[in-house]
């Protein structure tokens, strides 16, 4: 029988060990490297029996950090699971993973929900693939680091949907590390699409527009850039990016290339939709709304917005139609919108296109 280890890196997350525990403890082997906690979070592993070992780096990046966490790792291991200590594994998944994996298997996807939305229920979803066979990989970046195989042979992975893992971000924990490691990162392999496409994001969220849009027209340009998926990502971002700099025409130049990029994603769509709503030109924003609905299969990826699956889209049309006086419509809607969520604002509109319908 195939022997499991989970392995993690840490710093200063005391108030997620016991929690992290329960739902790793599963596992055969538990090894967890401390980068320097001074809140007790080393000393509470070593009394859980964890096997740890604390490293204090003086420039620190993840993909070294997870380097040496994974020599703790015993020798005997077949499968190794790396993840941090604010995710969690609903159990059952070793179950799972040991009855599906053999000899010929290297790595393993399972569905991850990065966050939740406020009523609790799902916001973004996709498949990680932080499983792998003991000593075939290393990490490598130094923030946003992914697993590369040691050699070029071919390798099975398997994808399992029934292995969940949710992810409970502690919000106050700065992240103003990743945008220096980001730009390390694109310094050290600028061919690298993935990295120039989430530099040019970063930028983004530091309201560094100018340096966003040149870093993700680079990611455009990039011949290794071929994920549709995210090339109309970087197009949406570029397309924000103009409209926080009052360039409204490059705003939608934008909008519509992302649609022409990957025309099976609601995001684009609802950007513009929303775009054309904001400017009052209602037939538009109906048009994209519709054509956003229309598209009925979720791509679970990290870039999959949740919103775009929400009530809102629906809120959104009913009050399209409503404008454009087209009551049917408008109530048609407002009952979609209500049977995925109820407020007091959709029930008031509801109320409002009864009675226009009824004049």
């Amino acid at each position: 029988m195939s022997k499991i280890c989970v392995y993690a890196i840490a710093k200063n997350e005391i108030k997620f060990v016991d929690r992290w525990y329960e739902s790793v403890k599963e596992a055969d082997y538990i090894c967890v490297l401390d980068t320097g906690s001074t809140d007790g979070t080393y000393e509470k592993l070593q009394k859980l029996g964890i096997i740890t070992k604390q490293k204090k780096y003086d420039k620190f990046r993840f993909d070294t950090a997870r380097n040496d966490s994974m020599s703790l790792i015993p020798t005997d291991t077949d499968i190794c699971v790396c993840i941090d200590l604010d995710e969690i594994f609903e159990s059952g998944w070793t179950k799972i993973l040991k009855s599906n994996w053999n000899d010929k298997v290297s790595r393993a996807r399972y569905r991850y929900t990065w966050n939740f939305n406020p009523d609790g229920s799902e916001g973004i979803v996709f498949f990680a693939d932080k499983i792998h066979k003991y000593d075939k990989f290393i990490w490598k970046h130094p923030v946003h680091e992914v697993l590369v195989p040691k050699s070029n042979d071919y390798y099975i992975t398997l994808t399992l949907p029934n292995i969940q893992l949710n992810h409970h971000a502690d919000e106050k924990k700065s992240r103003s590390n990743y945008l220096p490691l980001l730009e390390m990162s694109v310094e050290e392999d600028p061919d690298d699409d993935r990295n120039m496409h989430y530099l040019g994001r970063e930028y983004m969220f530091y309201g560094k527009y100018e340096q966003a849009i040149k870093t993700l027209k680079s990611h455009l340009t990039l011949k290794s850039a071929t994920w549709d998926i995210e090339r109309s990502a970087s197009m949406r971002y570029i397309a924000n990016s103009y409209k926080m700099l009052g360039k409204k025409n490059k705003q939608i130049e934008y909008l519509h290339r992302a649609i022409l990029e990957a025309n099976y994603v609601r995001e684009p769509y609802f950007e513009l939709a929303t775009l054309y709503y904001e400017k009052k030109d209602y037939l538009k924003s109906a048009f994209y709304f519709n054509e956003m609905l229309k598209i009925t299969n979720r791509e679970l990826n990290y870039m999959s917005s949740p919103v775009c699956w929400s009530y809102l889209p629906y809120d959104y049309l009913s009050m399209c139609y409503y404008y454009l006086k087209d009551y049917k419509k408008a109530l048609i809607t407002i009952d979609k919108a209500l049977a995925i969520h109820t407020d007091d604002r959709l029930i008031n509109n509801r109320n409002v296109f009864v009675a226009e319908l009824n004049k």
